[in-house]
Formats: structure tokens, sequence, C-alpha cells
């Protein structure tokens, strides 16, 4: 990830779905003025979903997705389908490309439905309507284009800028914590976990956070934090830490000094830090044999002393004292499925849309498994949840009640 790029995470994610044949590739094609998907006459030519970031006028950063047709057929139709449904979970606005000269079909129906059920903005393109004997009667969802002939392109482009949901300004990873030229401590471990060259995205955007706030960013290592803090001229506002130092951060830390974690912090902005922090007490209940998912938003090379599958398990085992079954999934795979499990510890999802990990945290808490984070657990095993969270008055009181 670029220091000048806007991760994919923060982008407005723009959709397109339909069947098959209706022209959604030639759609994304038009809207983007570039050949993101290969286009055909044949039926199901796009088999799996198709993804881009770019800069898209006037919309700025977004990620433009492709998908499979909904009405695929057979048992890899059936799985590209599973595909598409998937997306719908990290899906801000919604396109509906409808074969303009065969109009509204079941499948579309089902579509226009999900879109409603899961609150998804949506906007119906009517395609080919330069081939079609009709065109649609004019409603808030519905616009008739051609992507042959690009009419009514920059108007899809207009709408779907209207549909975009508004950022608040109050939605910060940190900002709202601190006042201009308060002093904020990052702590940053560079250990074998550490991506060569370059820092992990929750530090990156915490950086930046505390810039955009008017105050200053300290970045140390834990191995010279107590020289740091000894060197500063006043008190910091607040270290944050990489949460596989929180025992050792702890210990250097002043009490005096607010401390929390990266992971923590992004379970607020993502909003399940309350979910986390209440789904954690699900730690010392843990039995014999129980089957704890370790989720994770991204994929990515596994090293020896991984933490997700390596670290936490560990230190879950060793703590609880129990035979735990661990299981994992990574990326888009994530089960509707959660009664087998008896929690699900996520990592800090910095790679997901708001969207997707509220969809994670709603699958987990209405079937009542309790569901919290990397960062929220290692708190709890290390003994420093109370403290890390004392920033956050109204989860910490979830501590005391």
């Amino acid at each position: 990830m670029s220091l000048n790029a806007t991760p994919s995470a923060n982008r407005l994610h723009i959709s397109f779905f339909g069947c098959r044949n209706a022209g959604k590739s030639s759609v994304v094609n038009a809207v983007t003025g570039q050949d993101l998907a290969v286009v055909s006459d044949v039926k199901g030519t796009t088999t799996d979903p198709v993804t881009k970031a770019m800069e898209l006028l006037p919309l700025g950063p977004v990620v433009i997705i492709d998908t499979p047709g909904f009405d695929d057929v057979g048992k890899l139709g059936e799985l590209r389908v599973r595909k598409t449904k998937q997306i719908l979970n990290k899906t801000d606005v919604a396109v509906l490309v409808v074969d303009g000269t065969v109009g509204l079909q079941d499948y579309d129906r089902q579509l226009i439905g999900l879109f409603r059920e899961k609150q998804i903005p949506y906007l119906i393109a009517w395609n080919k309507c330069d081939l079609a004997q009709a065109q649609p009667a004019p409603e808030d969802h519905a616009l008739p284009v051609s992507a042959v002939t690009g009419w009514n392109i920059h108007a899809l482009k207009e709408r779907l800028g209207a549909l975009a949901p508004k950022e608040d300004p109050n939605h910060r990873l940190l900002g709202d914590l601190v006042q201009p030229n308060d002093l904020v401590v990052l702590v940053c471990p560079i250990d074998e976990s550490a991506p060569k060259g370059r820092m992990i995205l929750p530090q990156q955007q915490a950086i930046r956070d505390t810039l955009d706030a008017g105050a200053i960013a300290v970045v140390t290592r834990e191995l010279e934090l107590r020289a740091t803090l000894d060197s500063l001229g006043k008190r910091p506002a607040m270290v944050v830490t990489d949460s596989q130092a929180f025992r050792v951060v702890s210990q250097i830390t002043p009490q005096e000094i607010p401390l929390t974690s990266f992971s923590i912090l992004m379970a607020r902005y993502k909003g399940f830090l309350k979910t986390a922090a209440a789904g954690v007490a699900a730690v010392p209940r843990l039995k014999d044999g129980d089957r704890v998912l370790m989720a994770e938003g991204c994929t990515h090379h596994r090293q020896c002393n991984d933490i997700g599958t390596v670290k936490i398990p560990n230190w879950l085992r060793s703590h609880t004292g129990k035979d735990l079954r661990i299981e994992t999934c990574s990326g888009t795979e994530f089960p509707e499925d959660l009664s087998p499990y008896a929690m699900v510890i996520h990592c800090g999802a910095c790679m997901l849309t708001d969207r997707d990990v509220q969809y994670r945290m709603k699958c987990a808490v209405d079937q009542n498994v309790p569901f919290t984070n990397y960062g929220v657990t290692i708190a709890q095993i290390t003994g420093t949840l109370e403290r890390s969270l004392r920033l956050f008055p109204d989860i910490h009181a979830l501590l005391e009640s």
C-alpha cells in the first residue's frame, strides 16, 4: 500500500449486478472509460468478480466491482452467485444493470430485494436503450442508458455521486481524542512480522489522522520507548502501541498517560469496539474442545510466527489452559453459520469496508456468538484491557457493569 494511495477500505465501493448478457461489463467499461472487464455476446463471460481501485469523477477514489451474472447456472454457476452475494456485504452503492430490450426479470427483482434488505442505495441502469422499443417509466431508482453509444453514462455517474453516503467528519481513527499540538506517541515494533520497508496500514492512518488533528506524531519502537518518553518536553496525550507489544509498553508507560492499541482504535473506527469489548468476556469461559474462529479481512503470506494462526492461538491456550480447536478464514471468505464456534476473534479489519465489518459482526451477534478482535483479545490476555479502554468512557463502563 503506497503512502499516497487511498486505502481500499476507505474508498466508495460501487458494485454492478445483473443477469448474464445484460451488459454489466459494457456499462462498467463505459462508466470507467477503461476496458476493465471482458465483454462478449456469450452469456457468463464474467466468471469471477472483477475489482479495480481508481479515481472516478465526480466521485473521487472508488472501487469498481463487476460481478458474475446472478442467473448463472450449474454447480460453478451456484458458486459464482454465492460470490456475487458476498460482494453485497462490501457494497456502498449498487448498480443493477437490466437489459432494456427484455425488462426486469425475476433475478433482477431478487437483487432489488437484497439491496433493500441490506439497506444499500441502488440505481437501475436500463442498458441497451438504443435498441429498446420503449423507454422505462422515469422513477427515482431507474435511468435509461446505452453502454454502446455512451448515452446517459455521464448522468449515471452523477446519479451515483448523489447516492454515495456522505462522509461523517467526526468519523476519526484518533483525531477526535487529541487537541492541536498534543503529542501522540506511536509504538511500532519492527520484527519478523513487520512488512519490509514500509509501515502497516493502521500505523499509516494513525500518523495521518494525528497530523490532520494538528497534533504531533512521535514514532518509535518499543525498544526505544523509555528513552523517547524521557526525552519529550511534556507528557503525551496518549501512547498507541501495536497489540503484540502491549505488555512491555504498558510496563514502560506511566499510568497517568492514556494507552491503547492500533487494533482497538481500528475496532472503534469500524464501529464494533463495544461488541468486541463485550465479546472478549468469553475468553475465561472457554472449555476443552471449543472451536474458535480466527478471521482475517485480507490474505497475506503467513510467516512461521503469524499473529492470527500461531501467536494468538498459543497465547489463548496458555492463558486458558484449555485444549482449543482453532480454525481460520481470510479474505472474502467468512462463514454465514457461526453456531459451531464458541467465539470469533477478528483482525483489525483495516482492509475491510465498514459495511463488510458490520455484516460480519451482525452475523455473530444474531447467532449469539461472542465477537471480538485481535487487539482486544491480546489486551485481555496481557491484563491491560481495562487500561486500554480508559480513553473510551462508554466502553470502559462495560467492564465495570
